[in-house]
């Protein structure tokens, strides 16, 4: 589709009388939805794509363990930390006015049903259906005679040596099990004489590959776990063996990093990773064969309460089932995506001089990310480029940008690269690239005290004819070509003097502890980003009362900042329209008669996960646009580095906001709008009204050029 510009919409009376805003929104759920149970609400619009047959098969499967793979972070994360804060009596509500036992009581309640309907899809739908497919995951019961004895053999060789059998008894105690390994459990009796039998794990080895193959046709698979388990009896001789049930612990992830305590950031951090993996436990997932009495028993091995037992019916740890995604079956996913490269970089001969004769827009995973990892490439090997900095947040493994630092770095360039140590469960990738990069002369910082450094920014400064040039990538989505890919994010490229003088400045804030309060044209958090975004929601309200043309859009991850909710509620109350399209997280309660009618906010979950953020301002008819790092949450404008850009210039101007952000907001085929009561419904096209997906509609080439 292309899209027609939409008019800011004028100012209309109230149909109602205005709620009245009480001085703080603080512990009135009125106002505000739950943080963890609107996260659960986005996991349940995942699991959605997932229940979609219009989806192809293998998709489905993808989105299942996107599913699952959401709730282990869920629990490694928020769970224990509403867990800890039970155990050290804070009584403390959250901002909607939850305590944490009732949080933690909502949570429970609300799983439960959506783990019932992921297995019921996984186990009714999805499996018996790749199984038509020829792709068919079956259990040891199911194998022929031929097939036992050929998998034994592999058992024998392959398997049997790696295990570890452990029972419990006095000399035994009960042993420590890893965060999200899968385990056996099983009653051992040494003979008919002994009364009682005695509990023994067998840890399911996470090097081997759960599904192993049946036969040579690369489609048959069988659970590893079923494999030990009919063979457990070969790691117990002389004693006899009960049945196997498969269960599962998570453990609190989250890391205590005390700054103002370290000495050194660095071996902190790396502390901290080995304490992680002995974090307290916060779930118990358990085959639904297992006995009461062993469940029990771990429960309470494991200091648990009943509630955090979950009784899985299907397979534990869904994501080991993206081996199937891995074959050769395109019939079964989405069709490749034809990545482009901008027609203004392809026209000249050096990327410097695309950028230096306008601003360049990328919208990924749509434009290649090949166009980033070659300006950092071209800015490595270029005799003229003198210095690179650039914020790494994840990279990756195998990062073709971190090794073209080293690069230039090895060519006499000087390079500073800020690594931020504290970037969850990419701690140990970063401390190895951190190490790397120091061995090869880049000047390595981690941040500034007290605060994650989450922007993404690339400075490059060439010298030419009339005399330095800096250049700047500044961007939504991290250093990371692997993610780019599965991500939608916006970078610019632009050769703006003030916007280069002001990552300039960053940089030396960044690196040498500078006490910067003023930047020309980018909004840093957190040192301006949080004033000018709630002067620019306040800016509209005044348009609003004064009859004026008055509008906001902003397309972000999450939004949860109480005082920009209530910018917004004020904006909105003065008559402004408001458009929120956010992916995850809402507190603000849209719709509410008097408060929040003029809201809407719609979230879309698709085949890319949406991750750029643009915030658009009508100003009069003076329309201003941003992009950048930041999401509206106390964390990004408060407790980390974020860098927002102004696009100035019209024609990427025009194009976010009347191709992305209404193609957005038209979408009929992935949108779903938030109620005043939580609830998310999906937008359908009403009949004769074309269908609008707007990832399909990027997809086709509706990109900057």
């Amino acid at each position: 589709m292309t899209s027609t510009r939409v008019e800011p919409t004028e100012p209309q009376p109230a149909a109602v009388p205005q709620v009245p805003l009480p001085p703080s929104l603080l512990h009135q759920p009125q106002f505000l939805f739950n943080r963890e149970l609107s996260w659960l609400e986005f996991n349940r619009r995942v699991l959605e794509e997932a229940l979609d047959r219009a989806q192809p098969l293998l998709e489905r499967l993808k989105f299942l363990a996107i599913f699952a793979t959401n709730l282990d972070e869920f629990f490694m994360i928020r769970v224990s930390g509403l867990k800890e804060e039970l155990e050290d009596g804070v009584v403390e509500p959250s901002p909607d006015g939850l305590t944490p036992a009732e949080q933690l009581k909502a949570i429970c309640e609300r799983l439960r049903p959506l783990l019932a309907a992921q297995l019921d899809c996984l186990r009714q739908d999805v499996l018996p259906a790749l199984r038509e497919a020829g792709i068919v995951v079956c259990g040891y019961a199911e194998l022929s005679e031929d097939e036992r004895h050929a998998l034994n053999l592999y058992f024998i060789e392959h398997v049997f040596p790696v295990l570890t059998p452990q029972a419990v008894d006095p000399a035994h105690p009960f042993p420590y099990i890893s965060s999200l390994s899968l385990n056996l459990g099983v009653m051992i009796t040494a003979d008919e004489a002994e009364s009682e039998a005695r509990f023994a794990r067998v840890k399911v080895p996470p090097l081997v590959p759960r599904l192993v193959p049946v036969g040579a046709d690369g489609a048959h698979f069988v659970w590893l776990e079923d494999l030990i388990a009919a063979n457990v009896a070969m790691l117990f001789p002389g004693v006899r063996t009960g049945a196997c049930h498969l269960f599962r612990v998570t453990r609190d992830a989250d890391l205590e990093i005390r700054e103002d305590e370290a000495g050194d950031l660095l071996r902190m951090v790396e502390q901290q990773l080995r304490r992680r993996r002995f974090g307290d436990a916060v779930r118990l997932e358990v085959a639904p064969t297992m006995p009461a009495e062993m469940a029990q028993y771990l429960t309470a091995s494991l200091e648990l309460l009943p509630d955090d037992v979950y009784t899985i019916d299907g397979p534990l740890n869904i994501p080991d089932l993206m081996r199937l995604y891995g074959l050769e079956r395109a019939e079964l996913k989405d069709q490749p995506l034809q990545a482009t490269v901008p027609a203004a970089i392809k026209q000249h001969a050096s990327i410097f001089a695309a950028i230096k004769q306008q601003d360049i827009l990328l919208h990924h995973p749509y434009t290649a990310y090949s166009t980033v990892t070659d300006f950092i490439r071209t800015a490595a090997h270029d005799p003229d480029v003198l210095a690179i900095k650039m914020c790494l947040y994840r990279t990756g493994q195998n990062s073709p940008i971190v090794q073209a630092l080293i690069e230039a770095s090895e060519q006499g360039k000087q390079v500073a690269a800020l690594v931020e140590l504290k970037a969850r469960f990419d701690e140990e990738n970063n401390i190895e690239w951190a190490r790397r990069l120091e061995q090869a002369g880049v000047h390595v910082v981690y941040g500034v005290m007290g605060l994650k450094t989450h922007c993404k920014l690339t400075l490059v400064v060439r010298r030419e004819e009339q005399g330095l040039q800096r250049y700047v990538h500044i961007a939504t989505g991290n250093y990371n070509p692997t993610t780019s890919r599965i991500y939608t994010d916006l970078g610019l490229f632009t050769a703006d003097e003030s916007i280069g003088a002001d990552a300039t400045e960053l940089f030396n804030y960044l690196t040498g502890c500078s006490r910067q309060t003023t930047y020309r044209r980018l909004l840093i958090a957190p040192v301006n980003l949080r004033a000018r975004m709630v002067a620019m929601i306040g800016r509209e309200t005044k348009h609003a009362r004064a009859g004026r043309a008055a509008r906001i859009i902003a397309k972000l991850n999450s939004l949860t900042d109480i005082g920009i909710i209530r910018a917004l509620y004020e904006a909105a109350q003065a008559g402004v329209q408001i458009d929120l399209i956010v992916r995850g997280v809402c507190a603000l309660r849209p719709g509410v008669p008097g408060l929040s009618e003029r809201i809407k906010v719609l979230s879309l979950v698709g085949r890319f996960l949406e991750h750029s953020r643009i915030f658009y301002f009508a100003n009069d008819g003076a329309a201003e646009v941003f992009i950048g790092s930041a999401d509206w949450m106390h964390r990004n404008l408060d407790r980390r580095v974020e860098v927002v850009a102004p696009v100035r210039d019209p024609r990427l101007t025009k194009y976010l906001r009347d191709e992305v952000l209404e193609t957005y907001l038209h979408d009929n085929a992935k949108a779903r709008y938030l109620q005043a009561n939580g609830a998310y419904v999906r937008q359908r096209a009403t009949s004769g009204e074309p269908t609008t997906d707007a990832q399909a509609h990027f997809a086709a080439g509706n990109v900057p050029a």
